[in-house]
């Protein structure tokens, strides 16, 4: 009989690999670096009244440059995620035009300088009608629905006639779209999104693709591009945008 204190480590080792075996399949955590650059308008409108200013030509506005985050859980054909990304823009223009700010005026070749900030969180579910994933190459793909809360804060200060005007809007944007998984090897994935939907005068379109690579267990580094199209047009605020750039970051499974 073997002795009880030579079999419990060998218990406890085999315990902690199924467990860390089975996990992997269940929780992600990835933290990484957006870089977005932005173009369309905005405007700030009283009864739908306003003038639309573009966020390059009038605005100037600056790259975005921020943290993303993400939890995701899987189990069997099911995949929940929780996105968070904070979106900064900030910049000092000249105005081409003459319009209104909620009912602010103001004129060609006035300065201005200009916040933009929106924060998205990203609520999303899968279900993968199709999921090979005990085969060499793994190969998932799936139905998603997710809802997109989009915080927008923006303010609008003109230097030269010398007014501030801030708005701000919470808008929940349910969207549907498709999510795959193509896994070359253990350590070697790459990943698809996209949903989309449009309703009341406002619309939301977020694709992306990226690469993990895995060279340990449970620990990687991920890198892709993001693409969003988003329309906002409320009582007292106007933004027309679409961001898009390169991120990367680390992952955890366990």
């Amino acid at each position: 009989m073997l002795n009880k204190w030579k079999v419990l480590p060998l218990l406890v080792v085999f315990l902690l690999f199924s467990i860390t075996a089975f996990a992997d399949e269940l929780f992600s955590l990835k933290g990484g670096y957006q870089l977005l650059s932005p173009e369309g308008s905005l405007a700030g409108t009283i009864n739908g009244v306003g003038e639309e200013v573009d966020l390059e030509r009038d605005l100037n506005l600056d790259d975005s440059e921020s943290i993303t985050a993400e939890i995701a859980l899987k189990w069997g054909d099911s995949h929940f995620s929780f996105n968070y990304l904070p979106i900064g823009f900030s910049g000092t223009g000249i105005l081409t035009i003459d319009g209104e700010f909620n009912g602010e005026p103001f004129s060609v070749d006035d300065v201005v300088k200009t916040d933009l900030d929106i924060d998205l969180y990203d609520i999303g579910y899968t279900y993968y009608l199709v999921n090979f994933d005990d085969l060499p190459t793994r190969f998932q793909l799936g139905l998603e629905l997710a809802v997109k809360i989009v915080d927008v804060d923006m303010t609008f200060h003109d230097l030269t006639q010398d007014f501030v005007e801030s708005e701000s809007v919470t808008a929940p944007i349910p969207t549907i779209g498709a999510r795959t998984r193509i896994a070359l090897a253990d350590f070697l994935g790459i990943n698809g999104r996209i949903g989309y939907l449009e309703f009341d005068g406002n619309h939301f379109l977020d694709a992306e693709a990226q690469l993990e690579f895995s060279p340990i267990p449970m620990v990687g580094l991920y890198a892709g591009f993001r693409y969003f199209d988003l329309k906002i047009d409320e009582d007292d605020i106007f933004v027309e945008t679409k961001f898009s750039g390169p991120f990367a970051g680390l992952l955890v499974r366990f």
